[in-house]
């Protein structure tokens, strides 16, 4: 069983704009990756790069957000693709990427986030609007992301959050990985497996 997720605490970084694409969040060239790790430091690169050439910082970019490990974005994030290397993408990234509120997610992204124990949570519009205003005012605000209330705290004030109820149960109770699930019953599954005809020619 993996750990538990009850929680998670940290600081945040603000991505603004909507239908942020699994190719924004990790280009399409890093997909030949031959592990994960090879994504290391790449999340958002394209986006940064043109952001800097602007004369600007994108938040990634940033050092106020250096220590971010939670990340605030608009509605539909994680869209296009179904390439679980955008989530890997930003679990690598600097600290790691340990949870995200939205308005909304693409529904592939967000159950590979579950999968690799990142919490999605959704917030409406204005809750997602000032949190934002609230790190981008000051990045080192502490939020905090409670999965049992449903509720995410910041700056002294605390707005409800949503997830489906499957997902969230997983999380909390440590059930998201399908690998340590898989190995945890492998006692059951082999005896499963001699009662299969076709196991036992």
């Amino acid at each position: 069983m993996a750990d538990k997720i009850q929680s998670v605490k940290g600081k945040a970084v603000p991505v603004r704009g909507s239908d942020i694409d699994t190719d924004r969040i990790i280009p399409a060239r890093y997909l030949r990756c031959v592990s994960f790790d090879g994504l290391t430091g790449h999340a958002f690169e394209d986006d940064r790069q043109q952001v800097k050439e602007k004369g600007k910082l994108h938040p990634f970019d940033n050092p106020d957000f250096a220590e971010a490990e939670i990340l605030v974005a608009g509605s539909n994030f994680g869209c296009g693709s179904s390439r679980e290397h955008a989530p890997q993408a930003l679990k690598r990234w600097n600290r790691g990427i340990k949870a995200i509120v939205a308005e909304s997610f693409a529904e592939i992204f967000f159950g590979n986030c579950v999968t690799l124990g990142i919490p999605c949570v959704r917030a409406k519009e204005a809750d997602v609007e000032a949190l934002m205003a609230a790190v981008e005012a000051d990045p080192g605000v502490e939020v905090t992301i409670d999965l049992e209330s449903m509720t995410v705290a910041f700056g002294g004030r605390s707005v409800s959050v949503s997830m489906d109820e499957g997902p969230r149960q997983q999380l909390v109770q440590g059930r998201f990985d399908p690998t340590a699930e898989l190995l945890e019953a492998a006692d059951r599954i082999r005896e499963t497996a001699k009662t299969i005809p076709y196991f036992t020619w």
